[in-house]
């Protein structure tokens, strides 16, 4: 057998060979080489044990595909474990629409051309995964556009896929990728959320509210068709995507132990929480300032009434598993990860962080991204320590206790439940606590379809196979991208049709200074705005981070309440991302600065550019952050980077509700990679902070 290096090492040849024959063609990589070693289908064929799952592979037409060269995952159950599931399939009777689950017999041939892709897919992925790489509550994106999940055993060490089918034999490496032997089908719910939720008889109390509040219907979105823009380019653009769900659950043992035994005390107990959040003194401000009437009643399904708003807020408005609540990328180590959702209680946020590979639900820390020391994060008395029995300053009461978030990965058809370990409620401390601090978004955590499509910070092997094996290519844009369509986001509005043409690129595989190493970029004379997430009322900075290039476009910002043209006024002057940075030190030690910025290397400075950030802020500009750095494992942080920048786009009140930021391209020509990363709404408790510093992460 040829090794697999060798091969690869050959087919890199040729693919050079290839590129100085023609620069602008993409390549067939199906066509460079004919396997003399066994590919992922002839494992399966030679082996009699894996027969039925050949066969299954067969009918569902993907022999060709797992014959060719390909970088792919299989997960292979033997022919035990089909009969077993076979047999599941055709006994079960709780689809009484679809008896015997559409198979015609008890047997491998009565199964339906639809069941044998449905099979197919969901044990294969586009991408190599080591199961000495697999983790706890990992998530593996499978051919069939649906997740898989990993978790280990703490005892044994065995690692088993969606708490089921276990890997008996791992990384058999074969010519085209990893198989991996499997004792059962892997399980996968047919249920909506609701209904999958029903199936835990620990989550009883919950889902009769879920019930009770109508919200239950609302969570049966599955899927949504897009307008397909005009051919201009050859990226990968979906035509029709997932929508989901995420949602904490109190487990009945949970609400029992808060002295919660039946809806009926979750009724009492939501009227306490939610009853006065409204009034005069109250914290939930959007409903304060609109005269919003909190409803104690008995109407459930009002969108204000206790029950009803204690439900919302345990639900977001994507599909997301365990390990992508939080994405790892480019982040330094000193750091810990957070994301900032917004929930289904109207105008809400909840803040999502990762402490030693455990997520917990709004960690609160007084003076959090403020600090008493220059370039670190703050001394530790600034901090709540958590201790190990998950309490804050060892008291069991205190009302910012962090609520832990189970790494089980409960998948339903359209998302995940997670239960955790404490109630959960938007209250007071969260935002006058948890959120009174400088929040960083990136800009596909806002967007709800990235997250249930897979989509954010995806492996660039995954877009790639889903534009047929091949990177796209708009004029001088080239790589794995994703179009995106004019209707694919509900929190984006773009508004010139195919002169907006926008692109999501991953850029896992690249060293770039990107916040979580993603980014957005557009062609064409752009027109678009992006809806802001809902902070408490407040004076905050609205700020947008950025990384300058030659290429790239000059564009006017403007800021509305609606996303309509109307409601939208022009910020300050346009931004042109055209300028790099430049500065030097001159021959007397002096430094001379960037003339539009006022940046220089902060580095060759005495203070740690604390003198001249200032100066920076002045002129409306501000330093990269310590936070991340030029791509995984990149040693350069973004605050030393003379492209990378954040431009404070205004100061003023914001109301808890909602915003819409406008991007707009103020250049005739067809402006080249403009570039979207991440916003930050700072509140001035943090940037005009009378005692502490802002923190550089």
């Amino acid at each position: 057998m040829i090794k697999k290096t060798a091969i690869k090492i050959f087919l890199a040849m040729a693919c050079a060979v290839m590129v100085l024959g023609s620069c602008s063609d993409d390549i067939d990589e199906s066509n460079l080489y004919t396997f003399t070693g066994e590919t992922i289908e002839d494992f399966l064929a030679n082996r009699e044990d894996y027969s039925g799952f050949n066969y299954i592979i067969d009918r569902a037409g993907l022999k060709g595909k797992l014959s060719a060269y390909g970088t792919y995952t299989c997960f292979a159950p033997n022919n035990q474990a089909i009969t077993e599931y076979i047999d599941s399939l055709y006994n079960d009777e709780s689809n009484k629409n679809l008896p015997h689950n559409g198979m015609t017999a008890n047997s491998l041939e009565g199964l339906s051309d639809s069941l044998c892709q449905d099979i197919a897919l969901y044990h294969l992925s586009n991408t190599e995964v080591l199961g000495v790489n697999m983790s706890n509550g990992m998530t593996i994106s499978t051919m069939l556009g649906r997740d898989i999940n990993t978790s280990i055993d703490s005892v044994t060490g065995s690692t088993t896929v969606n708490s089921y089918s276990t890997i008996t034999k791992m990384d058999n490496e074969l010519e085209n990728g990893i198989l991996h032997e499997i004792n059962h089908v892997i399980r996968r719910s047919n249920s909506m959320v609701a209904g999958e939720m029903e199936k835990h008889s620990n989550m009883k109390i919950f889902v009769q509210a879920l019930k009770m509040t109508g919200l239950a219907d609302s969570l049966e979105v599955q899927k949504k068709k897009l307008t397909v823009p005009g051919n201009i380019t050859t990226m990968y653009t979906p035509e029709e995507i997932s929508m989901g769900f995420t949602v904490f659950v109190e487990t009945d043992d949970v609400l029992s132990a808060n002295g919660i035994n039946s809806v009926d005390d979750l009724i009492e107990k939501a009227k306490e929480w939610y009853g006065d959040c409204a009034n005069s003194n109250g914290w939930y401000d959007y409903a304060r300032n609109n005269n919003i009437q909190i409803s104690t009643g008995t109407d459930y399904t009002n969108t204000f009434n206790t029950l009803n708003m204690f439900i919302r807020y345990h639900i977001l408005r994507f599909k997301a598993s365990y390990d992508k609540l939080n994405y790892s990328s480019n982040e330094v180590s000193k750091v810990t990860l957070y994301d900032y959702y917004e929930t289904m209680l109207p105008n809400t946020l909840l803040k999502i962080e990762r402490l030693s590979n455990q997520r917990y639900i709004n960690p609160y820390y007084s003076n959090n991204t403020l600090t008493d020391q220059v370039a670190e994060l703050g001394s530790s008395s600034m901090r709540h320590p958590m201790t190990s029995d998950n309490t804050v300053n060892g008291d069991p009461d205190y009302p910012y206790t962090f609520v832990k978030i189970s790494s089980d990965n409960i998948q339903a058809l359209n998302g995940y439940l997670h239960p955790i370990n404490r109630i959960l409620r938007y209250g007071e401390w969260v935002p006058r606590g948890v959120l009174n601090e400088r929040m960083r978004f990136d800009v596909s955590s806002i967007l709800w379809e990235m997250m249930s499509n897979n989509y954010r910070c995806a492996a660039d092997a995954e877009i790639r196979a889903l534009n047929g094996g091949v990177s796209g290519q708009d004029g001088n844009l080239r790589g794995d991208y994703i179009r995106c369509p004019q209707d694919m986001f509900s929190n984006m509005k773009l508004y010139n049709g195919d002169n907006t043409r926008l692109y999501y690129l991953p850029g896992q595989s690249n060293a770039w200074n990107n916040y979580q190493g993603d980014e957005f970029n557009c062609k064409g004379t752009f027109d678009f705005a992006l809806r802001l997430p809902p902070v408490p009322d407040g004076t905050y900075e609205l700020r947008l981070g950025y990384t300058a290039n030659s290429s790239r476009g000059m564009l006017q910002f403007y800021l509305g309440t609606s996303s309509s043209l109307g409601d939208m006024t022009a910020l300050d002057i346009p931004l042109d991302m055209r300028h790099v940075n430049s500065s030097t030190v001159n021959a007397d030690g002096t430094i001379s600065k960037d003339v539009i910025t006022g940046w220089c290397d902060y580095t060759k400075t005495d203070d740690q550019g604390i003198e001249t950030d200032g100066a920076m802020r002045n002129m409306g500009y501000m330093r990269g952050v310590l936070y991340f750095t030029n791509g995984k494992g990149g040693t350069t942080v973004s605050r030393a980077q003379k492209e990378a920048l954040r431009r404070i786009l205004v100061r003023q009140q914001f109301k808890q509700g909602e915003y819409w930021l406008r991007f707009k391209s103020v250049l005739k020509a067809d402006a080249t990679q403009f570039h979207l990363d991440y916003i930050e709404l700072c509140p001035e408790h943090v940037y005009n902070n009378p005692t502490y510093a802002e923190d550089m992460y």
